[in-house]
């Protein structure tokens, strides 16, 4: 084995395994630290690393006893110690030729005792290592080796699980698309159904009510389609309305308007907001006039979404609690208690028309 260049045969396959794991640069870990924290203390040592090599550097996961995150990718410690399956052992590193070069071996640092073994994932590659070290020569027993191995195996346990974890969240979120999809097309597939039904000359007066029918179900599925347009975990608010409501103004047949603020909100809130704003529309398109504007702003800690027809208005005393008999209303309250929000509706500004604005705390969204 040629310890002199530090790099692999199959240097190509360790750095997949590697990023396969997603371990690179990522936060300090509890679990981790407290590995590092026991082999120090278990072999009376200063310093104890889980260190992952790299194609430039030796990246630390958790660093005991040292202040610094990575160094370079230097032979004689991490980088040889990945080149073999056993423990790499260096009793004195000041007189060991593996060693000499390596920057923390020469310099002020002092290196002189160094025990790593390998993190081997599941499939056969070393990652990196469970190392421990000290500024004084000293030797080490058999049975302490075994035991830095089994906490190397506790170490890569613990990245298999989350390895595993991250694997099931994907699957979940990839069932949940596949979902959300199948969902869209059985309620395109319905409104196409009530559509075709308004259109027989057996239902009489019934056709108007089922062609809203058709249109309501229309525009859910329209929501469901732009929520999962993309696999960001914030999407811009302002874009997505104006996709939805493009979609909208074609099914009901009306101008609809939309601007605001530009700025991004979790997915897990969009499909709120556009079921939200779906039900709005689709009531001013029902019982209003004229143009609907859709304004999405942020301001003093809020957000807040209006929706304004030019119709004949509201009538005298209208409280929009008091309507909460409603199908539609029904929806919009559990929508609006989904995001923490208030609603209020006021005549429109500067003419004719009504406004439902709703505001949420700029909490449930995001910068």
């Amino acid at each position: 084995m040629n310890f002199s260049n530090a790099i692999a045969d199959n240097e190509r396959e360790r750095m997949a395994a590697v990023r396969r794991y997603d371990i690179l640069d990522t936060p300090p870990d509890g679990a981790f630290d407290r590995i590092t924290a026991l082999a120090a203390r278990r072999f009376g040592v200063p310093i104890a690393i889980i260190s992952i090599v790299d194609q430039d550097r030796i990246w630390f996961k958790s660093h005991h006893g040292v202040p610094i995150s990575e160094i370079g990718r230097d032979p004689g410690l991490c980088a040889s110690a990945i080149l073999s399956d056993v423990p790499h052992i260096l009793n004195d590193a000041s007189i060991d030729p593996r060693s000499l070069a390596n920057p923390l071996v020469a310099s002020e640092f002092g290196l002189r005792f160094y025990a790593g073994v390998p993190l081997t994932s599941s499939d056969g590659y070393n990652l990196g290592t469970l190392c421990i070290i000290d500024k004084e020569a000293r030797p080490i027993e058999q049975a302490q080796i075994e035991d830095l191995k089994d906490l190397a195996s506790v170490v890569m346990d613990q990245m298999e699980l989350q390895l595993s974890a991250r694997r099931a969240v994907g699957q979940a979120e990839l069932m949940a698309k596949e979902i959300d999809h199948r969902v869209m097309n059985s309620l395109q597939f319905v409104s196409g159904l009530l559509m075709m039904q308004s259109r027989s000359p057996d239902v009489g007066e019934a056709a108007s009510h089922l062609r809203i029918a058709a249109n309501r179900v229309a525009a859910v599925a329209q929501v469901h389609r732009h929520f999962y347009a993309g696999d960001a975990a914030e999407v811009s608010c302002i874009t997505f309305l104006r996709r939805l409501c493009g979609d909208l103004a074609s099914i009901l047949d009306r101008e609809v308007e939309v601007d605001g603020d530009e700025g991004n909100v979790p997915t897990t809130l969009i499909q709120p907001i556009g079921l939200l704003v779906n039900e709005l529309v689709t009531n001013a398109a029902k019982h209003g006039k004229g143009k609907i504007s859709v304004s999405y702003r942020r301001a003093a800690g809020e957000q807040i979404l209006s929706v304004c027809d030019q119709g004949d208005g509201l009538p005298p005393g209208f409280d929009p609690a008091a309507t909460g008999g409603s199908l539609g209303m029904r929806v919009i309250t559990s929508l609006i208690r989904q995001l923490d929000g208030k609603l209020s509706a006021v005549p429109r500004a500067g003419g004719p028309g009504a406004c439902f604005t709703v505001a949420f705390p700029e909490s449930r969204g995001s910068a």
